[in-house]
């Protein structure tokens, strides 16, 4: 048995077969910290959990169990952040089932930024990612560090345009923090360890288990003030967490999209719902009654080429709901070739994306 004391004590209580969350809390309010708890008598124990989950804190736990976490703590920017530590975030001891410690990878002083969640879909179209990641530069820029979950999709706009504002960007995994998912975010982890934060409940070595996800979306809305949906079809996950945002008195918000779009039924559901519609970063800020940065008012990272007047009218004729080439040549009187060389040279500009099933879409920056 190790000294319980320390990051150890932390650690190995959670390592305790029947020690979930729940009972880790009970725990904690019975006896106080970690080394209070193994310092009880086996009777005293029993009056707040099993008889066999007492035993097994009088046994304790080995060294070999603690070993990989307390060398992952050895290295530089990797933290144990627990509920007896001043910098714990206020916010998110306010919910229901706040994490007893949570792993942090990078800059710890960022959990006493003011925080914002900008999550959506993993399949998110290129209007969404585009959305995501100028709104999140905006609220960036304007002080608020851009808290999501390092998912594929808008997830990932959203730490991207966090991390090119000033406040930087939080993500909280569903697995261990020495496991990156998934694996082609390995270089936006790398960022966001040098210059934000990664944060997990989980132990290392965890690996992405579906169940898991659905509880890290509790710590994303419980460390934000507000959420913001961007892109979501009807059975999104990125729902649950602004469901649960709304439950931990957050300010919703949701960027509406097209009526045929099915990655937009999700953000018109929870709209109709009475959740804020928004469609520029300035009616988040001044619904929270945040000051707007001057180097996100009225910001636009337009593409870089003016279109002629023959592009225009296609961009025109094009709308903002992705249609395949036929229909529109049919609308601007062309012939399928020559809408296909203009979208070409559209789409290196920067002003249309290709969608799956041969579709086409309008790409419109977002402030």
């Amino acid at each position: 048995m190790v000294e319980p004391s320390g990051p150890a004590g932390w650690i190995g209580l959670s390592l305790i077969p029947g020690v979930g969350g729940e009972t880790y809390r009970r725990l904690l309010k019975a006896f106080g910290v970690p080394e209070r708890i193994y310092a009880a008598s086996h009777t005293a124990l029993c009056g707040v959990v099993k008889p066999g989950i007492a035993q097994h804190i009088v046994t304790g736990v080995t060294e070999e169990s603690l070993r990989p976490a307390l060398d992952w703590l050895q290295k530089p920017g990797n933290y144990l952040v627990t509920l007896a530590d001043d910098d714990y975030p206020q916010l998110l001891l306010q919910i229901p089932d706040p994490p007893p410690f949570f792993y942090l990878k990078g800059r710890r002083e960022l959990l006493a930024a003011n925080c914002f969640a900008v999550v959506g879909s993993r399949n998110a179209t290129p209007q969404g990612s585009q959305n995501a990641a100028s709104f999140s530069r905006n609220l960036s820029d304007s002080g608020l560090c851009i808290v999501s979950g390092m998912a594929s999709g808008i997830d990932a706009a959203a730490h991207r345009g966090g991390l090119d504002g000033i406040s930087s960007s939080i993500a909280v995994v569903g697995t261990g923090l020495d496991i990156v998912y998934p694996a082609r975010n390995h270089g936006l982890a790398h960022e966001l360890a040098e210059h934000g934060a990664l944060i997990s409940e989980f132990p290392l070595g965890t690996p992405a288990i579906a169940s898991n996800f659905p509880r890290r979306n509790r710590i994303i809305s419980g460390l934000s003030i507000g959420c913001l949906l961007v892109e979501a079809a009807l059975r999104s996950g990125s729902l649950i967490t602004a469901r649960m945002a709304a439950e931990q008195g957050r300010e919703v918000f949701a960027i509406p999209g097209s009526i045929h779009s099915p990655h937009s039924k999700g953000c018109h559901a929870l709209i109709k719902q009475g959740v804020k519609l928004v469609d520029c970063a300035e009616d988040i800020l001044g619904e929270l009654r945040f000051p707007v940065s001057p180097s996100s008012s009225g910001a636009s990272s337009g593409a870089s080429e003016n279109p002629d007047a023959g592009h225009r009218d296609l961009l025109d004729a094009m709308g903002f709901d992705a249609l395949d080439i036929d229909t529109l040549a049919g609308r601007c009187g062309l012939t399928s070739s020559e809408v296909s060389a203009m979208l070409l040279s559209l789409e290196l500009a920067g002003l249309v994306a290709s969608q799956p099933g041969g579709l086409f879409q309008r790409i419109t920056l977002s402030t």
